[in-house]
């Protein structure tokens, strides 16, 4: 009998955790977190699952699995699900505000010197060598997660088929729902077992996929600002070029508030700056409305990721509590780890782009798995070498 992994996992490790700490880890992992939400991901499994072992893998999967069906910034909501693990619901507000901080604060100063001279800060020597040391971390990660959840070969298979769907442009929703349900009917095909209930949840999850109605040319202010953001916060699911697209269709196309070379300029800026990629609406609030505008558009991008996992966290541990429900969780997360391994695939193609930026990465791996270095030190011995040596 195949028993779904939370299942039979060890338990959550109780430590006692200050929110005076909680807030200083989320906000050094604010302010290093390059390479987008796999990046981000691989970093905070590295730092509390690992290291602090504040949460065990199994209930970091579960965490990741959860993120990853409801809409928003998946990284973001996952150090929400953590900090809401450890401190409840003043422990949720910590972590994924001072996560979204470091970098909101870094965006709206470029976006000032953007406003001002029309232009980006360069920062490509630096990135060039932090990007390969931002896929071993995330090689590193997927090696980890993967070895704790993929536990069967039917699991293994599903996340084989999830990657080739992904690769295949298929929507990752509909990916992770179809991931969910073939676990599912694996456990749920066995006699005496019902389907239907239990996977409810992931036929549900894929209705939030559908966009909200366009709204129409209005003129500019703080309020529609910030429920368009709201809007878009709500529905969009997936990377930061699936936010660009409802950015587009939102900011340029119907209310023509933005150039179309604005708003790449502020994908760039989510792109390259760490933390959040979703902090691209503090860029664009910025440009528009100053202060106010980063501020407002900053709270509506992000406050539905808050209230979602405000629901969602209390309803895991009931989950897994149901074998055949938990069964679907597994589904759910190897499919998670299939799309993990798909945008780490993509992201290392353009990292790994010579001799010089693959011999850091091998580097970066034998410093993570031989020597067990910080990643945190690695990223900033990165940073400066970059700044330093020219490529």
């Amino acid at each position: 009998m195949l028993i779904p992994q939370g299942a039979n996992a060890k338990k959550e490790p109780a430590a006692e955790v200050s929110l005076a700490e909680l807030a200083f880890v989320f906000l050094k992992l604010g302010s290093i977190a390059f390479g987008g939400p796999a990046a981000h991901i691989a970093l905070m499994q590295e730092e509390f699952v690992r290291r602090r072992q504040w949460i065990s893998e199994a209930d970091f999967l579960d965490r990741l699995a959860a993120a990853s069906v409801i809409p928003g910034p998946s990284s973001t909501e996952v150090a929400i699900f953590i900090g809401h693990t450890k401190r409840g619901w003043r422990g949720l507000i910590v972590a994924g505000t001072c996560f979204i901080l470091p970098a909101a604060i870094l965006v709206s100063l470029l976006a000032a010197a953007y406003v001002r001279y029309g232009s980006l800060p360069q920062a490509q020597d630096m990135l060039y060598a932090i990007k390969p040391v931002v896929i071993a971390i995330i090689l590193q990660a997927l090696w980890n997660l993967g070895h704790s959840a993929i536990k069967s070969w039917h699991l293994a298979l599903i996340a084989v088929v999830a990657a080739v769907l992904d690769l295949l442009s298929v929507d990752a929703l509909l990916v992770l729902s179809m991931a969910g349900l073939a676990y599912g009917v694996v456990l749920g095909s066995k006699p005496g077992r019902t389907v239907g209930a239990s996977l409810a949840w992931p036929i549900s999850m894929g209705l939030w996929s559908v966009p909200a109605i366009a709204a129409m040319a209005v003129p500019f202010g703080l309020a529609r600002l910030f429920f368009s953001f709201l809007k878009v916060g709500s529905v969009v699911f997936g990377s930061g070029y699936v936010l660009l697209a409802f950015l587009r269709a939102e900011f340029v196309e119907h209310l023509r508030w933005l150039t179309e070379k604005q708003l790449i300029d502020a994908v760039t800026v989510g792109q390259f700056t760490p933390g959040p990629v979703f902090t691209t609406a503090t860029f664009i609030g910025y440009v528009l409305g100053g202060v106010p505008g980063a501020v407002c558009a900053t709270l509506g991008i992000f406050l539905p990721g808050f209230l979602l996992v405000a629901v969602s966290g209390p309803l895991l541990p009931k989950i897994r509590q149901s074998p055949l429900a938990g069964a679907v969780l597994d589904g759910v997360v190897a499919g998670s780890l299939a799309l993990m391994a798909v945008v780490t695939w993509q992201l290392g193609r353009a990292a790994i782009v010579d001799w010089r930026s693959l011999l850091i990465c091998l580097a970066s791996l034998i410093a993570l798995w031989r020597y067990r270095i910080n990643s945190v030190w690695l990223i900033g011995a990165a940073a400066v070498a970059g700044c330093m040596f020219r490529p």
